[in-house]
């Protein structure tokens, strides 16, 4: 079933990213972490849809979104930052993979955050502290690190920022790939579960690395992001 919602606010995040603000209709219930597909309402759109995780707690009165515009994929993520408040939008019931199975290291790749945006911020409120809990981020610069203030701010959690394409970010940003020779010293010491949401090849790579190193599979908890 679709819901329709009208477009309250649009705001930049980073150079490319995006939040969006909707009025939660009445009855509209999801948990932390998942996901919806949308849809516009443009003339020559509405066939076409993309999966886009709520960002706002449960609690709240709003939808939001955290999104990544594409604009040289010609899809709808491209169509986003021509969004205006007022226009409409129709999104499917909620669904998901991800969600909150306790403390331990969550590991994303530029978009892909968006679940954890969610799942941090619902336990947060909930246990006033996010102790035991290692967001461990991954970009192409350090100028592409969505809420960066905010995850840094949040009580109890260890934050980890690595770009990719950046030979010279600023302080407390590692220029690295997160493969086996980063993951390991995490591995040792993370007795949580590990969490990974990015494009699909991280995933499967991570994952891979994850189990690897000896983490057993009942701790990996993934979610495609392409």
């Amino acid at each position: 079933m679709s819901t329709r919602l009208t477009l309250s606010s649009i705001e930049p995040v980073t150079r490319d990213t995006y939040h969006l603000s909707f009025p939660r209709p009445e009855g509209f219930d999801f948990a932390p972490g998942q996901a919806v597909d949308l849809t516009l309402t443009r003339k020559g759109w509405t066939d076409e849809s993309r999966p886009f995780t709520l960002t706002a707690p449960a609690e709240t009165r709003t939808l939001e979104f955290v999104i990544k515009s594409y604009p040289d994929h010609e899809g709808v993520t491209a169509q986003i930052a021509t969004l205006s408040p007022g226009e409409a939008v129709e999104i499917s019931d909620p669904w998901g993979a991800i969600e909150d199975k306790g403390p331990g290291c969550f590991i994303a790749g530029g978009a892909g955050v968006t679940p954890f945006i969610a799942i941090l911020r619902a336990r947060l409120a909930r246990e006033g502290t996010l102790d035991g809990c290692r967001l461990i981020f991954s970009n192409k610069t350090e100028a592409d690190i969505i809420l960066r203030e905010e995850f840094e701010a949040m009580e109890g959690l260890e934050t980890v920022w690595t770009v990719t394409d950046q030979d010279d970010p600023g302080e407390g940003v590692r220029t690295a790939k997160i493969d086996r020779a980063f993951l390991a010293p995490f591995v040792e010491t993370e007795r949580g579960k590990f969490y990974i949401c990015g494009p699909d090849a991280m995933v499967d790579e991570i994952e891979t690395t994850l189990s690897d190193l000896g983490v057993e599979k009942d701790r990996i908890i993934r979610e495609d992001f392409d």
